[in-house]
């Protein structure tokens, strides 16, 4: 209170705002009190996540055992005590509490004495994650059923002689009252809940997987959750937002890897008007190179009549695409991407492509939709049929849902406790200095100006407010994301989707990557990023993902001495065989940071039958020399503020600048 100064006059208005909730020497006392006490707290754990594409079984599972953070706790507790197996046990039943309870159920011979185990080391470990928090926030996360009664057991113990009767007659009530099952269930959810402080996803939760809705079904109750948006969930955005070009990538990349849930079950998309005119147009076509990518495992559940009509489908929609893709780009010339009409770089006659100078026969020269003349033009039955889909993507509410969830919960990029997250790339020139980006005509910016102004146009798409030039553009712009070569979400050449489909040659299937990816090693340039974006502190980071860490090519994940993280999760098969991993999680935590590579998820099913969790490898990437706390965090910055401003309160009732009042409370 010493360097409390008289309030100035500008100041008296929020001061009276303020004590409107804090009326009285009292009351404004015991909230500093309460908030430099929490200031004392240890820092919450943050847990980072990256391109699960779809895969929601892994993702759920990592999201309940908190990339092994639980299981470290279980140790913590218990590892010179119980055996490995059981061990295992208990952290299964703590992932997934109602499944094990059954098979626990139908396999354990002494059910009381088992339960009467398990509620202990259920408490016990539920002691432990709470302990970092305070007793009005863990309250606010128990479950109204069980709240008094776990309360009173997180505060009280059995090693206390005055005590130990009334804990063990509360477990012994719990399960005299045939309410064991729903208290494990209950407390083991508040043990995940508290596990985790804040969720922070860096993009693609979409695409190749069958489960992007189920991914979002369960954010849409995760207790806190961010996310920077990757090109995929901006391919998604564009759909809904009415952009066609966008539309026909979604339900290419569906078909391309035999994954129509999402769409179909989840969405509600319907695809027999597509199936229906891929079959007449596309019947006598081998489709050779649009059979789609099955992996090992899901081989059985797509028989040869399943894959050759996706096979039609697949090549049916990805011809409309390039000539919806091409319409966008000739509406927009600024963008310079005309090279990308590559329809009109074929002679149909020959069955050959001229690119940059040299000839190249196609693999396939079968295009029944294709006026030579006017190759970019649809066929009214081409026509038709988007004017269906579009439709379908418009009027599904469960779409509207999960992109507004998106929305409300993302951006371009964000800052959190002095570490700057996005999902991909910061576009650069060749020397490292930020690169001008021109996103409308006449309006260019780069850096920390470009993702920000980019987030707010992708926000112009679905306001009704916005004229209608605005909307347009902005729609037609998430094709620009997602396949510019100046996106900070694609950043390459080119996308060569096409030269992939129908040219052998694979030197034209090359996409040069932009400089960001080629010069992100090196510490100055990182350093020169993080503080065009401001931001500060001594240990601060960027950490992305977007593309693979190839640890079987022995490629390293962190980056510029330790300053950038990658930590594409890997989650989706396509990749594993590529990189060898099934991705990183990284978790920040009191005491540094902790970066933790995953082997492939097996299924639900065997991790709880089995007791098989993730197998993960912990890499500690850098230790705090003290202990964060809550003071050393941006939320801690913000209650700093908010003491100081309580504490100008305080001088302003003790001075007579503003009366005291009765609490309202």
């Amino acid at each position: 209170m010493a360097n409390i100064h008289p309030p100035k006059q500008q100041d008296m208005k929020y001061l009276h705002l303020l004590a409107q909730s804090f009326p009285n020497i009292s009351e404004a006392s015991m909230e500093i009190i309460n908030l430099q006490a929490i200031l004392h707290l240890p820092k919450g754990t943050e847990h980072f996540l990256a391109d699960i594409h779809g895969e929601y079984e892994a993702f759920q599972h990592i999201l309940k055992n908190a990339s092994g953070n639980i299981q470290r706790k279980v140790n913590e507790l218990f590892g010179n005590t119980m055996r490995e197996s059981d061990m295992k046990e208990l952290c299964t039943l703590i992932y997934y509490p109602d499944q094990k309870l059954e098979l626990i159920k139908a396999a354990e011979p002494n059910i009381i004495d088992w339960y009467r185990i398990t509620l202990h080391q259920l408490v016990s470990v539920c002691r432990l994650v709470a302990s970092k928090y305070t007793h009005s926030k863990v309250r606010k996360s128990l479950p109204h059923d069980f709240s008094y009664i776990i309360q009173e057991l997180l505060h009280e113990r059995t090693d206390d002689a005055n005590k130990a009767d009334y804990v063990n007659v509360i477990i012994d009530t719990i399960i005299s009252t045939g309410r064991a099952d729903d208290f494990i269930v209950a407390i083991s959810n508040v043990i995940q809940r508290l596990s985790i402080d804040q969720l922070h996803i860096l993009g693609d939760i979409y695409d190749r997987g069958p489960g992007a809705h189920i991914i979002l079904d369960t954010l849409s109750s995760y207790h806190s959750w961010d996310i920077q948006w990757g090109n995929h969930d901006i391919l998604w955005m564009g759909a809904l937002a009415g952009n066609r070009a966008c539309q026909c990538n979604v339900i290419r990349l569906s078909l391309r890897y035999a994954n129509l849930a999402t769409l179909e079950e989840g969405y509600g998309i319907n695809l027999v008007p597509l199936a229906t005119f891929a079959m007449e147009t596309y019947g006598d076509d081998p489709c050779e190179e649009f059979i789609p990518k099955i992996a090992s495992a899901d081989s059985a559940r797509i028989d040869q009549k399943t894959s050759r009509l996706t096979a039609l489908m697949h090549k049916a929609i990805t011809i409309i695409q390039f000539k919806e893709e091409a319409a966008i780009i000739r509406r927009n010339p600024a963008w310079k991407m005309s090279d990308r009409m590559l329809f009109n770089k074929i002679d149909y006659q020959k069955g050959t492509i001229l690119l940059d100078g040299k000839e190249y026969e196609l693999k396939s020269n079968s295009f029944p939709t294709i006026d030579p003349r006017h190759p970019d033009r649809l066929t009214p039955e081409e026509k038709q049929l988007m004017d269906k889909l579009n439709h379908s993507f418009q009027v599904s509410e469960k779409l509207h849902k999960h992109i507004r969830m998106l929305l409300q919960h993302g951006c371009m990029y964000a800052i959190y406790n002095n570490n700057l997250l996005f999902h991909a790339s910061i576009p650069l020139n060749a020397d490292g200095s930020l690169k001008e980006v021109e996103i409308a005509p006449d309006v260019k910016c780069s850096g920390k100006e470009l993702l920000y102004n980019i987030g707010m146009m992708i926000r112009t798409a679905f306001q009704t407010d916005s004229s209608a030039e605005e909307r347009t553009y902005a729609t037609d712009y998430f094709l620009y994301l997602w396949c510019g070569p100046d996106s900070p979400l694609f950043d390459k050449s080119k996308m060569a989707t096409f030269e992939r489909y129908f040219i052998a040659d694979k030197a034209t299937h090359n996409e040069e990557k932009g400089n960001y990816f080629k010069l992100r090693d090196n510490e100055q340039i990182v350093d020169n990023i993080m503080d065009a974006f401001g931001v500060k502190g001594e240990n601060r980071h960027i950490i992305n993902g977007h593309v693979p860490v190839h640890v079987c090519n022995g490629e390293n994940p962190v980056k510029a001495n330790g300053k950038l993280m990658v930590i594409d999760g890997g989650f989706s098969q396509a990749y594993h065989k590529e990189t060898g991993i099934a991705g990183y999680t990284l978790v920040y935590h009191s005491r540094g940071f902790v970066l933790v590579q995953h082997e492939p998820f097996t299924s639900t099913l065997d991790a709880i039958q089995k007791c098989t969790d993730i197998k993960s490898t912990t890499q500690i990437v850098e230790m705090s020399a003290h202990r964060m706390r809550v003071a050393d965090t941006d939320i801690g910055r913000e209650l700093s503020k908010q003491i100081n401003d309580l504490q100008q309160l305080l001088y302003a009732f003790r001075h007579g600048y503003i009366k005291e009042a009765m609490s309202n409370k």
